[in-house]
Parts: C-alpha cells; sequence; structure tokens
C-alpha cells in the first residue's frame, strides 16, 4: 500500500496553482529520508504570473496608509498565533526539528517580530521640511521601493519568511518569496493564511529550484531582491540584480568567534555555549562553533565542552529530550561528514564525529581541538553540530584568529572584565557582539554582517529602512 503524497501548490495572485508545466520536486521528511510531499518547479511562466501580479497589487498597497498596513500585520500575527500548531507541524516536517523546540523558540519571536514591524509601519519618516536655500523648502519622503524578489532559505523556513515579508509589507512593497526547495511546507502555509488578510497580489509564493530563484532575480520587475542564503548564492544574486542595477539584500554566512578568557565561569560558559552551538544542529549562521579559549583553561574547558556534548541528544521530532534534529538534507550530511573526514592529522575528535543511525540525517553532537588557524574547518562554515576549538594566549592572538576568517555576522566574548569586553566588541569586526551570552536575538535590534557574510539588516529599524527609498521634495515659495 502506498501512501499518497501531499501536494503543494504556488500562490500567486490569491489562487493555489501548480506549475505552469506540470513539474514537480519531491519533498522529503530529514528525519525519516523519505518523500512526504511534492512541491511545483516552477519556471519562467510562474515567476511572469508571480510578478504579474505582485506589480499589479503594488499601487494600491502602496498607497494604504500606514494605519492601514499595521492592522493588516497585526491581523497576520494573531492569524499566526491560532494556526500555531499547524504552522509547528509543517516546519517538523520541512526539517525534523523538535515539535517543542518549535513551539517555544520559534513561534513567540515570530510573532512578536510581526507585530514590531507592524508598529515600524507607522514610524516611517524623514527628516523635518525646512528652508536649506531661501525662497525653497525641501521635504523628505519614504516610500516602498516596489516589488520585493525574496528567497529564504531552508535551516529557518518559518522565520526567515517572516525576516522577508514583514518589513517588506509593513513599509507598503508587494512580495514573491521563494522557499528553499527542500522547505516549502510551512511557507505555503503562511501563503494559506496571509492570503486571507491581504489583498491579492500583496503576497505571493512560488517553490522552485535555484533557477527558479535566479529567474526571480533576474526578472525586469523587482526592485529589490533580498536572499538568506549562502555566500556563492550571494554572491550570483548581487551578480545577476547588478545588471539593471537592483538593490540587494544579502544575509550570508557566518563563522562566530566565541572568545572565552581565563576569568570565565567555565561551567556557565560550557553550558551556554554548547546550547548554541548544537542548537539546530548547528544550522544557524550565528551558531557557537567556532571557540577560542585563552591556554590557561584550554584543557580544562575542552574537557567540559566534550563531556556537555555527549550528554546532548538528537533525534526524532516527538521526542521532548532532544536539543536538536536532522541535518536538513542529504547533501548536508554529506557536507558535515566531508569536514570530519578530511580533518588534519593534528586534529582531535573529542565528542561526536559521526552519524547517528541509518533512518534521517542525524549527526552527533561533536566537538574539535588541536585545530590551527588556516585549518578548512577553521576558515569555512560546517553548518552542523560541530564545535571547534583553538587555544590562544592573549588579546592580541584572540582577536587575530576571531577576525582571521572570511565571514562578519556574529560574534561573543566572555570574560568579568568590563574594559576587555568593550575593547574587544570594538576590535571584533562583526555585526553582532554578544557578551557572557551567544545567539539571543529582538526585533528591535539589526541583524546582519560584514565581509562576506553579506549586507543589509534584518529586524530592526535599520532592516525596515532597507525596504524604503529617500525622495527628496522641494518647493518655491515663491
Amino acid at each position: 500500500m502506498t501512501t499518497e503524497l501531499r501536494r503543494l501548490r504556488n500562490y500567486i495572485n490569491g489562487e493555489f496553482r501548480d506549475a505552469a508545466d506540470g513539474r514537480t520536486i519531491d519533498v522529503v521528511n530529514p528525519a525519516t529520508g523519505e518523500v512526504y510531499a511534492t512541491s511545483p518547479l516552477s519556471g519562467q511562466a510562474d515567476v511572469d504570473a508571480a510578478m504579474d501580479a505582485a506589480a499589479a497589487a503594488f499601487p494600491a498597497w502602496r498607497d494604504t496608509t500606514p494605519s492601514e498596513r499595521q492592522k493588516v500585520l497585526l491581523k497576520i500575527a494573531d492569524a499566526f498565533e491560532e494556526r500555531a500548531e499547524d504552522l509547528i507541524a509543517a516546519e517538523s516536517e520541512n526539517t525534523g526539528k523538535p515539535l517543542e523546540l518549535t513551539r517555544t523558540e520559534e513561534i513567540p519571536p515570530m510573532v512578536d517580530q510581526i507585530r514590531f514591524f507592524a508598529g515600524a509601519a507607522r514610524m516611517l519618516e524623514g527628516k523635518s521640511a525646512g528652508e536649506y536655500m531661501e525662497g525653497l523648502t525641501s521635504i523628505v519622503r519614504r516610500e516602498p521601493v516596489g516589488v520585493c524578489a525574496q528567497v529564504a532559505p531552508w535551516n529557518y523556513p518559518m522565520m526567515m519568511a517572516v525576516w522577508k515579508f514583514a518589513p517588506a509589507l509593513a513599509a507598503g512593497n508587494t512580495v514573491v518569496l521563494k522557499p528553499s526547495d527542500t522547505t516549502p511546507a510551512s511557507t505555503v502555509l503562511i501563503a494559506e493564511i496571509i492570503g486571507q488578510i491581504v489583498p491579492k497580489g500583496v503576497f505571493n509564493v512560488i517553490c522552485g529550484d535555484r533557477d527558479t530563484g535566479r529567474a526571480m532575480v533576474e526578472h525586469r520587475i523587482p526592485a529589490m531582491a533580498s536572499i538568506t542564503g549562502s555566500v556563492r548564492a550571494g554572491m550570483q544574486v548581487a551578480e545577476s540584480a547588478a545588471k539593471d542595477v537592483k538593490r540587494v539584500h544579502l544575509e550570508l554566512g557566518g563563522k562566530a568567534p566565541v572568545v572565552v578568557f581565563e576569568d570565565t565561569d567555565i561551567d556557565k560558559a560550557v553550558e551556554d555555549i554548547s546550547v548554541a552551538g548544537f542548537f539546530n544542529a548547528g544550522q544557524d549562521c550565528t551558531a557557537a562553533t567556532r571557540v577560542l579559549v585563552h591556554e590557561s583553561i584550554h584543557d580544562e574547558f575542552v574537557s567540559a565542552l566534550a563531556k556537555a556534548a555527549a550528554g546532548t541528544k538528537t533525534g526524532q521530532p516527538d521526542d521532548a529530550d532532544v536539543l536538536y534534529g536532522p541535518l536538513n538534507n542529504a547533501n548536508q550530511l554529506k557536507q558535515v561528514s566531508g569536514f570530519i573526514d578530511r580533518l588534519p592529522a593534528h586534529a582531535k575528535v573529542e565528542a561526536g564525529g559521526h552519524r547517528v543511525g541509518d533512518k534521517g540525517y542525524f549527526y552527533a553532537p561533536t566537538v574539535v581541538s588541536g585545530l590551527k588557524q588556516d585549518d578548512e574547518i577553521i576558515q569555512n562554515e560546517v553548518f552542523g553540530p560541530v564545535i571547534t576549538v583553538q587555544s590562544f594566549r592573549d588579546e592580541d592572538q584572540a582577536l587575530e584568529y576571531a577576525n582571521g576568517v572570511e565571514y562578519a555576522l556574529a560574534s561573543s566574548v566572555w570574560t568579568k572584565d568590563h574594559a576587555r569586553a568593550m575593547r574587544m566588541s570594538k576590535a571584533l569586526d562583526f555585526g553582532c557582539v554578544w557578551i557572557n551570552t551567544h545567539i539571543p536575538l529582538v526585533a528591535e535590534m539589526p541583524h546582519g554582517g560584514f565581509k562576506k557574510s553579506g549586507y543589509g539588516k534584518d529586524l530592526s529599524a535599520y532592516g525596515f529602512d532597507d525596504y524604503t527609498r529617500v525622495k527628496h521634495v522641494m518647493t518655491s515659495l515663491g
């Protein structure tokens, strides 16, 4: 007996549709390794239809008042709360994430973030009007940019969708959003929820692969392309968008340094860092996966971290005792395994370092020590439940190692010395510096990096501003 696969569909101009040419992609549950659904493999015709719908809806949505857009976003937030269990189930099938952690760690911040941008919708303002030349008054207007082509990743499909559509809609833009080809289910459900609230064409979802995303970015209609993904994907988007000078918003990879000084409370630091490194199977651009420890406490710290890893559990979504679920897909399992298989002779696997079970894409919580700054696993993003540990002798060397990668998204400093913490936070070349903690995010504060981690901000008023353009209006007083 065969189980009928769920059929996911695009959401374009207020209705659900198959791909115009009928092509589909199999969608796999990473906790089982089994296909549970099909989604459209959208082509140019589908992209054209979605972009045309968003363009047609833009003038009316642009001209709504901020208070009207606020009311819409607040309704969306309420609807997310009402449909929370459906969203949790879809996200868990998408990703294999633990159900309870998705319920407590994703739904509340998502709803809060939508409500934050609902408030931000009413904060569009420019500089005060004034006369900067005799007889002429200048006014600065903040306006939406237009249609936004948005591509979300597979590590947080629901939350990253929120980070994309909420500021865009709040600012008066219309949206065409593409989820990853491996995690379309929760985004299609989001389309169902939002589609009952916004006018048709304001919010559209098309499913597909990287060619679909490329067609979106290259399309003549969008004024802005926004992507959360790999550095390679971001570079391709920037190159494509440059051909017609589209705005680009890039949130790319990370390799967060976690700098632990000798005065740190080792037990508390190990507990917090292990959670921040292994949560979501380390599939987080800000994950605490590159630990730098002062040489005087290095051995003690490594031993405690290895013990914490051994006590960390991965498993099926309905197991309330697990910290994280599987890696997202077979390719990601191969990538993480490859980093461990290629470790240099001087490296030592202190814990883990292997696949867990033969069903699904689970990988053991792993700690690797004895590494050098130029090792592959230090320089490149693993995106798995792997924490590396290096030793440093002083503050200068800690900064040299911390900043000595091509990524610059997030970092943390662990010390009781306030002056040292302030010096480090100034010198660390990362978009976020946490002190004696790692990974908390709030809607009011910006998230985004430098260097190959991309540019533009998510969350906060800065993220909202990214979805607006500035216009100068000057009028004669004569």
